[in-house]
């Protein structure tokens, strides 16, 4: 579905249209609730009534605005639905959704989609994050300074209780998001998220997911239509009985992840439309999408590789293999940096060049070693002709020019490629 197309559809459902560069204040005190908290649940009978008590009593003493919790059950077997409901029945605050399937994604489509609330919320019902951080959640989306807000465990102000093991996980995702699809955020699977209603109604109709990589989804494709993601640093103790079965929701966060990579490159989902109607970013900044950037650095790369192996070969006639190596990677190394400036990542000017070029020199140092450690290895054991060590140099160089885009993206060009999170409102317009 088209973002136009889905317009329609608001309009239909009589939702206005707002113009999402000039973000509002949000009122704090209509008659509709104002934030609406989603706690999916599935089999929870357990833990479910303490969970809401706790977070209904937090709300009504804490938020100086109407909050309602929307407690959504995922095809429980147990007597969770059972609890949820007199709960509901209990509090004028809470009520209950019930779906057939299970997922978390789809729960929080549910409701969300279905919500009247300006500001969209959900947490675990663990409440493995301390109820402190939902105040400074909520804030910079009903101020109107952002877009999206997250809580996160990995930033400096978090603490954090839980397993070596979940930590390595939880880094290693994030690791693996940043380095293949050029994310920002710091966390993508904190159970402690918000967004604006608008942003919702824009983003919601793109995601594909229903289950765990339903977060990641929304948070990659709110980056790439220039939306502003706050982050708020959280504590956080980690549940030892969690329902979370960690190699199967790995499992579906990688092909995820593999998804957005061909969607977002092939222009499957129109992310064009989103960022001309959300962004935050000038029109002039953010041109270059993460596909458009693969395809320029990998024609540069091909060309820089042709140059590689001409000038190896006519070096190392008189030459031995490492001068030869050498010579080729320097030559070569400078063309392409300033090749992928211009070219790949847009930018013009002579500002910061000598600089850029100096870090294009460190990432050369790093392509050569890989490169001089990979001839050396094949020297130690075998005794190949020119044309074997050529091979071996090749099939090193393809490594080391991942290693350099993922650095050129997120390094030497990083302030020409996106947007910093704290960088000022656009200031409304006048009439």
């Amino acid at each position: 579905m088209s973002l136009s197309q889905h317009r329609t559809r608001q309009s239909a459902a009589g939702h206005s249209s707002v113009g999402f560069r000039n973000r509002a204040p949000i009122a704090t005190t209509p008659a509709a609730a104002v934030v609406d908290i989603v706690i999916p649940v599935y089999n929870e009978q357990a833990g479910i009534e303490a969970c809401i008590r706790k977070l209904q009593g937090y709300v009504t003493a804490s938020l100086p605005y109407a909050t309602r919790i929307s407690i959504a059950d995922n095809a429980s077997t147990d007597d969770t639905l059972a609890i949820a409901e007199r709960l509901a029945r209990e509090f004028c605050d809470v009520r209950v959704f019930h779906l057939p399937e299970k997922g978390r994604g789809r729960a929080l489509r549910t409701v969300w989609e279905q919500s009247d609330a300006q500001v969209l919320a959900y947490m675990d019902v663990d409440l493995s994050t301390d109820l402190a951080a939902l105040g400074p959640l909520l804030a910079p989306l009903l101020s109107g300074h952002s877009d999206v807000a997250i809580g996160t465990r990995l930033a400096h102000g978090s603490h954090v209780s839980r397993g070596a093991k979940r930590e390595v996980i939880s880094r290693s995702y994030n690791l693996l998001l940043h380095t293949v699809l050029g994310t920002h955020f710091s966390d993508a699977q904190c159970g402690f998220k918000a967004l604006r209603r608008d942003v919702a109604d824009a983003l919601l109709p793109l995601i594909r997911d229903n289950e765990w990589f339903f977060d990641t989804e929304l948070l990659v494709l709110a980056e790439q239509a220039g939306l502003r993601v706050a982050e708020v640093p959280v504590d956080w103790t980690d549940d030892p009985v969690s329902s979370v079965h960690v190699v199967h929701t790995a499992a579906g966060d990688l092909r995820g992840v593999g998804r957005l990579v061909l969607c977002l490159g092939t222009g499957r989902i129109p992310i064009g439309d989103v960022r001309r109607e959300l962004s935050r970013i000038p029109p002039t900044e953010g041109a270059h999408t993460l596909f458009s950037q693969l395809v320029r650095f990998a024609a540069i790369g091909l060309a820089s590789t042709a140059a590689y192996v001409l000038i190896y070969w006519l070096v190392r006639q008189g030459t031995g293999a490492q001068f030869a190596n050498f010579t080729a990677l320097l030559l070569t190394a400078i063309g392409n940096t300033a090749a992928n400036r211009f070219f790949t990542f847009g930018i013009r000017g002579s500002t910061a060049v000598v600089t850029q070029h100096l870090q294009g020199l460190a990432i050369f140092t790093l392509g050569w070693a890989l490169t001089a450690g990979a001839l050396f290895a094949v020297n130690a054991t075998t005794t190949p002709s020119h044309a074997g060590e050529l091979a071996v140099l090749v099939a090193a160089n393809l490594l080391a020019t991942a290693l350099r885009f993922v650095l050129f993206r997120n390094w030497v060009f990083a302030r020409g490629t996106h947007s910093k999170e704290q960088a000022p409102a656009f200031e409304p317009e006048t009439p």
